[in-house]
C-alpha cells in the first residue's frame, strides 16, 4: 500500500495546500482493497472521526490567535489502520482492529482525565487527521478567518460549535460540575417548658431564711447569757398606805400580796404550795382560792382545804431609812407540815403599834 502512494500526494497532505490532493490520496489508498478491507477501513475512519469530535468537545478555543490554515499532519495511528497491508489474514485483521479500538479508548480516557492538557494538544492534531483520512472533510473547502476577528469567534475545521456566550469555565478549558440546588432543611423544634417560678421562690426563700438565722445565731453568741427578770428586792411604799386586810396591787407585777392586821404587816408569796399555780383572792369569801386544783387558804395564807400540803410562804420585809417597806423575795419563810413555824421569826413581818 505504501508503494502505491505518490510522493507528491504525501507532500500535499503534510502541507495542507490542496484539498483535492487529500481526496486523491484517500481514493488511491482504497483502489486496491477488497470489500472486507474497505469495510474495515471505513469503520476505522468513522471511529477516528468520533474520537476527534470527542476531543474537540472537551477542548475550547485558546485565547491566542488560531492560525488561519494549520498544517495537516497524517502521521497518526489512523493512516496506519487505513494503509493496512492487503495480504493480511482475517485473524491478523481482527487483532489489528481490536488493537486500534483499545488505543482509541485509551485516548478517550486520557482526554477526559486531563481536559486542559488534552484540549491544547488534541485540537491541532485531531483536525488534520480527520481532514486527511475522511473524504467528507477533504471535500469541504477551507474558510479563511480575517486577522481582526476575536479568538472566540474563530473555529477550527471539524471542531464542535460552541455557544455564543462562552462562560469562564469554557474559556479556561476546565469543565465544572453544576452544584445541585440545596433545599433548606426544616427542623421541628420543641418549645421550652414553662419556668416554674414558684419553685424558685421557695428555694430562694429557704436559702435567705437559713442565712438570716445563721447570722442571728452568730450575733447572739456575743451577747451575755442573762435572764431578764424583775429584781427580787423592791419597795412597795409606806405602811400607812395600806389598810387592814389583803392588798392585791402588786399581784401582777411582783406576784405578792401585802396583808395588814391590827398588830403586824407581812407579805405573802402568791404561789400555791400544791403545784405552783397563782391563787385568786376571793374578797366575798375572805379566802384565797387556787383555780387549778381547788386548794383554799385563809386571809393569812394558811391552807384549810384542797390538796395544798402547807401554808403559802412569806417574803422577808423591813423598813428602810425613809420608812418605806422593802420586800426581798430571795428570802422566804415557810411552815412545813408537821415542821417548825417560821412565820414568827424577825423579818417575816413588820410589827404595827397599836
Amino acid at each position: 500500500m505504501d508503494s502505491e502512494k505518490d510522493p507528491n500526494d504525501m507532500g500535499g497532505g503534510s502541507t495542507g495546500n490542496s484539498p483535492a490532493g487529500e481526496t486523491q490520496a484517500s481514493a488511491d489508498a482504497s483502489s486496491g482493497e477488497s470489500a472486507e478491507e474497505k469495510r474495515a477501513r471505513m469503520m476505522a475512519e468513522i471511529k477516528a472521526k468520533a474520537a476527534a469530535r470527542m476531543a474537540a468537545k472537551g477542548s475550547t478555543p485558546a485565547k491566542t490567535e488560531t492560525p488561519a490554515a494549520p498544517p495537516a499532519v497524517t502521521t497518526t495511528t489512523t493512516p496506519a489502520s487505513v494503509e493496512a497491508p492487503s495480504g493480511e489474514t482475517p485473524e491478523e485483521k481482527r487483532a489489528r482492529i481490536i488493537a486500534e479500538a483499545k488505543a482509541k479508548a485509551a485516548a478517550k480516557m486520557a482526554a477526559k482525565g486531563d481536559a486542559g492538557t488534552a484540549a491544547s494538544d488534541a485540537a491541532p492534531s485531531a483536525t488534520p487527521a480527520a481532514a486527511s483520512t475522511s473524504p467528507e472533510s477533504s471535500a469541504t473547502p477551507r474558510t479563511e478567518v480575517p486577522s481582526g476577528t476575536p479568538p472566540a469567534a474563530r473555529t477550527a475545521p471539524g471542531a464542535a460549535k460552541t455557544t455564543a456566550t462562552p462562560t469562564a469555565s469554557v474559556a479556561a478549558g476546565i469543565p465544572q460540575a453544576v452544584a445541585a440546588k440545596q433545599h433548606p432543611t426544616t427542623v421541628d423544634t420543641i418549645a421550652d417548658p414553662p419556668i416554674n417560678k414558684m419553685r424558685r421562690r421557695i428555694i430562694w426563700a429557704s436559702i435567705i431564711g437559713f442565712m438570716g438565722t445563721s447570722l442571728l445565731m452568730f450575733f447572739r453568741f456575743f451577747l451575755p447569757r442573762t435572764i431578764f427578770e424583775p429584781s427580787s428586792i423592791f419597795r412597795v411604799g409606806f405602811p400607812g398606805d395600806y389598810g387592814v386586810g389583803v392588798d392585791t396591787k402588786y399581784q401582777q407585777l411582783y406576784r405578792i400580796w401585802v396583808v395588814k392586821t391590827s398588830d403586824r404587816l407581812f407579805v405573802i408569796n402568791a404561789v400555791c404550795t400544791h403545784l405552783g399555780c397563782t391563787p385568786d383572792w376571793k374578797a366575798s369569801e375572805n379566802k384565797f382560792k387556787c383555780p387549778c386544783h381547788g386548794s383554799g387558804y385563809d386571809s393569812e395564807g394558811i391552807n384549810f382545804e384542797g390538796p395544798a400540803p402547807r401554808p403559802m410562804d412569806r417574803a422577808h420585809v423591813e423598813l428602810d431609812a425613809e420608812g418605806q417597806i422593802v420586800v426581798n423575795k430571795g428570802v422566804l419563810y415557810d411552815w412545813p407540815k408537821g415542821g417548825e413555824n417560821k412565820f414568827e421569826e424577825p423579818g417575816a413581818y413588820i410589827p404595827m403599834g397599836g
